[in-house]
């Protein structure tokens, strides 16, 4: 039993078979789905998605590639949104100096404000990291957000970040890249990254694994991260599943 800790079902991309590839996901020994928000009108979509659907569940937020549409209003109607039952986490939030689509004073502005909100509601986050290191675990750092939960979503740091994370008390999750031929960053990760500390995910409709690289991501294929652990650090696709299901389901207090 599989636990895709975060997938964008809520997308456009599944827009003309939503019910199948949910149906597909439960047939094919996917258990839970965590689908985070990415901006306001996706964390709408994803607690909706979460309450039609016993197994999926939600976190609000705002990426920092939109963090120039945000405003304290905003911010208000997530938290709201953020009490809901099916809601477990605020996110994906964080950081995003590679593409760069809103000012980097702005992403930091909003970062810190939705890691505070977090923290006021006393729930984890979901963090998006590109090209932003230092900025991201610096001020997770300051806002004390370990404290209340970090999830360092698709990580794609080195093995020795990776170390500094696990020390802090966050997780690490990661996706369909450590399938790739060329993925020695990820499997240094996987290998210096106990397996109490570590989630799967798909990031679906985005970075699907081997084989399936080139056509949509979709929950079912989270089974193809799990495989890839389970090769690299010599132990069963089983244990592998067992321990990062306990441990999102811990996480997100399911």
């Amino acid at each position: 039993m599989l636990f895709d800790s975060h997938s964008h079902i809520d997308s456009k991309k599944f827009d003309k078979d939503r019910d199948l590839v949910i149906a597909r996901a439960k047939n094919n020994d996917v258990s839970f789905v965590m689908n985070p928000g990415a901006d306001y009108e996706s964390s709408v979509a994803a607690v909706a998605l979460a309450e039609k659907h016993d197994f999926i569940y939600a976190a609000v937020g705002v990426h920092p590639h939109d963090a120039l549409t945000m405003d304290d209003m905003m911010l208000s109607l997530l938290k709201s949104m953020a009490r809901k039952p099916k809601v477990k986490a605020i996110g994906e939030i964080g950081l995003d100096y590679y593409y760069d689509h809103s000012p980097r004073d702005v992403q930091q502005y909003w970062f810190r404000e939705q890691l505070r909100m977090a923290k006021s509601l006393k729930m984890p986050v979901i963090i998006h990291d590109r090209d932003a290191n230092n900025d991201v675990l610096s001020i997770l750092k300051e806002e004390g957000s370990f404290e209340t939960g970090v999830l360092m979503h698709c990580f794609s740091g080195s093995k020795e970040l990776a170390r500094q994370y696990v020390k802090l008390g966050a997780y690490i999750s990661i996706a369909g890249p450590v399938t790739f031929k060329n993925a020695r960053k990820s499997v240094e990760v996987v290998e210096e990254v106990p397996l109490d500390r570590l989630m799967i995910e798909t990031d679906a409709p985005y970075l699907t694994p081997m084989p399936f690289r080139g056509k949509r991501n979709e929950p079912m294929y989270v089974r193809h991260v799990a495989e890839k652990i389970a090769e690299i650090k010599n132990v069963s696709f089983e244990d592998v599943a067992a321990i990062t299901m306990n441990n999102a389901k811990k996480y997100f207090g399911i």
